[in-house]
């Protein structure tokens, strides 16, 4: 979890807790509650795989923009 999140669920107390799983068991029911528990574990799986990508790629874009430019600003001191 990211410090937004932390700092989210830090902030909730005990009663805030309790009435957000009462209207979430009221809307699913207490059957459908382990299916709907793994529903969204598997999506914030999914998504922090796909966030990890995203910035794998953006780092190695990163690092082929400073490698591409290195020889340049090389050749250009000894010019």
């Amino acid at each position: 979890m990211n410090d937004m999140q932390l700092a989210f669920i830090g902030s909730l107390g005990g009663q805030e807790v309790i009435v957000i799983f009462l209207i979430v068991l009221l809307l699913f029911g207490a059957k459908k509650l382990p299916e709907l528990a793994r529903g969204v574990g598997k999506s914030m799986g999914e998504f922090k795989k796909a966030r990890d990508d995203f910035e794998r790629e953006i780092t190695r874009a990163a690092d082929d923009v400073e490698t591409k430019e290195a020889p340049g600003k090389e050749e250009a001191k000894h010019s």
